[in-house]
């Protein structure tokens, strides 16, 4: 089963307006493994960068003005993410601006449905909490200290890890890897517990009374029989 963990950056909320995708940051996954294949470009979006924008991905108009445009990139991207699961947090948001722009070049669109959303996810399983990837790191202790600035590669990264917490298939490594940590599996298991205090096991005289009283019930007890 593959899988392809994705995330995107861009210049503001709606290409109907005219935004435009700044980054694309894809990890694969197959059957819930890290494989090691990634997909990450950075694009030239021919506009630019406002400054609220800017303050979330750090991306200036300058730096992506050196960058292919996302024609050049779009048969790439299709080529990596092939017919796989698409995963992503918020995945509304990401699909539009693929959509948006795949269609304007003439290319398929992605169908709603092939898309899992992370954020539906969390809320079900976590209901009232909040979803955003920085809070579901910390939730899962997963090390987000690098994420200074919102990033496609190391979100897309992140949330892999999220992922496949949210399902469970982390879970069985985890213990394993702690494990390893600590020496062995052996030594996880043996790690050293506080003695405790033996419970006492010796009947109160109203049990033993109790007991007798049982006893005198039985008719020709066999343990009473002359052998």
């Amino acid at each position: 089963m593959r899988e392809i963990v994705l995330d995107t950056e861009t210049t503001g909320l709606d290409p109907a307006a005219g935004h435009r995708l700044v980054e694309i940051g894809c990890v694969e996954l197959v059957n819930h493994l890290a494989t090691g294949q990634v997909y990450h470009v950075y694009i030239n979006p021919e506009r630019d960068v406002p400054e609220e924008a800017f303050n979330v991905h750090g991306l200036s108009e300058e730096f992506l003005s050196g960058h292919p445009v996302f024609k050049d990139h779009a048969q790439a991207f299709l080529d990596f993410i092939g017919d796989a699961t698409l995963v992503i947090h918020n995945a509304e948001f990401d699909m539009k601006f693929l959509n948006w722009e795949l269609k304007a070049l003439g290319y398929e669109v992605l169908p709603k449905d092939r898309a899992i959303d992370t954020v539906a996810m969390a809320r079900r399983r976590f209901p009232g909490s909040p979803a955003n990837l920085d809070a579901l790191c910390r939730r899962f202790g997963i090390d987000n200290t690098a994420r200074t600035k919102h990033g496609a590669l190391l979100d897309a990264e992140l949330l892999a890890e999220v992922y496949l917490e949210l399902i469970g298939g982390r879970e069985p490594g985890l213990a394993l890897g702690s494990a390893a940590r600590s020496g062995s599996v052996e030594a996880a298991a043996k790690r050293e517990r506080a003695p405790r205090t033996p419970r006492p096991h010796a009947p109160t005289d109203e049990e033993l009374a109790a007991h007798q009283a049982f006893m005198g019930q039985l008719k020709d007890p066999m343990w009473l029989r002359n052998g």
